[in-house]
């Protein structure tokens, strides 16, 4: 049997487990997917016991996502991210990817989204960064807007460094009417809706030439896409980059093409 699993403090809220565990069942794959809970400080040691006891793969939530970059070699996108959300103990070293950047870019393209022409991204922390590299690495021209305009900038800086194609630009939050005017993408990559009924784009920037992206997944219809849908725009709920993230690292770790449909029925049935 292999033995996949979450490295992360806290996990309990965690819904990878049944995602994961429906796709093996699918594909009636020998394989569990479990849960660790290390203490805060204990990241990369976490790592090479996990290798030791022959733990097959893991996925890395917080505050882990930094720390484990020690303990693995990351590949190309993670080590521009600074950041690792899975790891394949098929290698050694352990090889750190994320799949967050690809998880994002399946989403829309689930959706029948073009990643092309211009991008607002709302947030510059860890899952800012992934969606950055994504769009710009598809091409896009990407506008950064966050709350502490300096973050943004210098993550602007980095992805206009390294993307493959796009290019990216720094801006302060009450900047994003005028961003939105003419941009074809948009993504929150905040928690701003997650808590409470608020979004951090202004209703009336928001038009239907828009595919909007709303990366948190609790709730799973967010005052952003109510209002986005009402726009007119193309909305896409965080529980899609949910999946996807996790559809890319159960592909890398079993060779298999993922069963999605179930994976998605399972996540979705934790969220109702």
């Amino acid at each position: 049997m292999d033995v996949y699993g979450l490295l992360g403090n806290p996990v309990g809220h965690s819904l990878s487990p049944p995602m994961h565990e429906a796709g093996y069942e699918k594909l009636d794959i020998d394989a569990r997917y479990v849960t660790f809970e290390p203490p805060v400080e204990k990241g990369a040691e976490a790592v090479e016991s996990a290798a030791m006891l022959g733990v097959s793969g893991l996925n890395v939530t917080i505050p882990f996502k930094q720390d484990v970059l020690d303990a693995v070699e990351p590949d190309d996108i993670a080590a521009r991210i600074g950041a690792v959300n899975t790891i394949d103990f098929s290698t050694d070293p352990p090889t750190g990817y994320n799949t967050d950047a690809a998880g994002l870019v399946r989403a829309f393209e689930h959706h029948g989204v073009s990643l092309e022409g211009q991008a607002v991204l709302v947030g510059a922390g860890g899952a800012g960064r992934a969606a950055a590299f994504a769009l710009a690495d598809e091409g896009m021209t990407v506008g950064i807007a966050n709350r502490t305009v300096e973050k943004g900038v210098d993550l602007a800086a980095d992805v206009t460094e390294s993307a493959v194609d796009g290019t990216a630009s720094g801006h302060a939050l009450d900047t994003l009417s005028e961003l939105l005017a003419d941009a074809d993408v948009l993504v929150n990559a905040t928690s701003v809706g997650m808590e409470e009924d608020r979004s951090p784009v202004p209703e009336d920037a928001l038009h239907g030439d828009l595919a909007v992206l709303d990366a948190v997944y609790s709730p799973i219809e967010t005052r952003l896409l109510r209002e986005a849908a009402a726009a007119g725009a193309t909305t896409v709920d965080g529980a899609w980059m949910l999946l996807y993230q996790g559809v890319e690292a159960f592909e890398r770790w079993t060779g298999e093409d993922a069963p999605v449909d179930a994976m998605n029925e399972a996540l979705r049935a934790h969220l109702e």
